[in-house]
Order: structure tokens, then C-alpha cells, then sequence
């Protein structure tokens, strides 16, 4: 299954989920967190950091050239924003920010960014300008 796919169907599941209330549970604290931390290394000019936080495959796609993922991720300008969401649903998470949603996956050590910078496109996969 490729990352697009992935991802279109972790936004039709939080689509689901949306519709029924609840308080914020523990897995989504932690998504929110983790997305946070992604977030504020980014704005605090911390690339390698950032990349730290990223699923190996996502952090992989950063990496050009001469280039590292570090670098990339700065020079990308993701927006961010304060977080206004979180959906949780097994290993997967979803957190939107003010201007941006955050796909993460679940490991042992915690949640790892698997996409950043996407934009939703109607019915079509989210956009992602970091994905893996």
C-alpha cells in the first residue's frame, strides 16, 4: 500500500471517527505531543532534530543529493501552527494544526511523523510535502 493510499485512508477513518465526542485520550495526548515536538524543532531551526522525530522512510525521503534531511526539512517552510485536533485509531494518528495536518505512526519508542505539510484534496489523498 502506497503512503497516499495510506494516508486517504487514515483521512476516511478520521472522517468517521469526527462524528462521535469524546475526551482526549491518552494516545492522542501523545500524538499531539509528538507532533509538537516535530513542529517546534522545525521553527527552532533544529533539522536534524526534526528528522530524528520522522519515520525512518519519511526521513529517507528527505535525503537528496549532497543533501540531508535536515536541511530539507528546514527548507520546506512547513506552517504548523497550534494544534486543533487529534484522531487516534490504533497505530495511526492524524493531528491537524492550525495550518497543517500531521500523519504519525505508533512505534515501541512512541509516535514518528510519517507525513507532514498535507493538504487535503477533496476525495483524492492528502498532499504531503514529507511523506514515508
Amino acid at each position: 500500500m502506497t503512503t497516499r493510499t495510506t494516508l486517504a485512508a487514515a483521512a476516511a477513518l478520521t472522517a468517521l471517527a469526527t462524528g462521535s465526542a469524546g475526551c482526549s485520550s491518552t494516545g492522542e495526548t501523545a500524538a499531539r505531543q509528538a507532533a509538537e515536538r516535530f513542529y517546534a524543532a522545525v521553527a527552532g531551526g533544529q533539522g536534524e532534530r526534526a528528522c530524528a522525530l520522522l519515520t525512518p522512510e519519511a526521513a529517507e525521503s528527505l535525503r537528496t543529493g549532497d543533501g540531508t534531511c535536515g536541511q530539507a526539512v528546514l527548507a520546506l517552510g512547513l506552517p504548523g501552527g497550534e494544534v486543533t485536533g487529534a484522531q487516534v485509531w490504533g497505530d495511526e494518528a492524524q493531528v491537524r494544526l492550525a495550518r497543517d495536518t500531521v500523519f504519525l505512526h505508533r512505534f515501541a519508542q512512541g509516535w514518528l511523523v510519517r507525513g507532514a505539510g498535507c493538504r487535503p484534496r477533496g476525495d483524492l489523498p492528502y498532499d504531503c510535502e514529507v511523506e514515508g
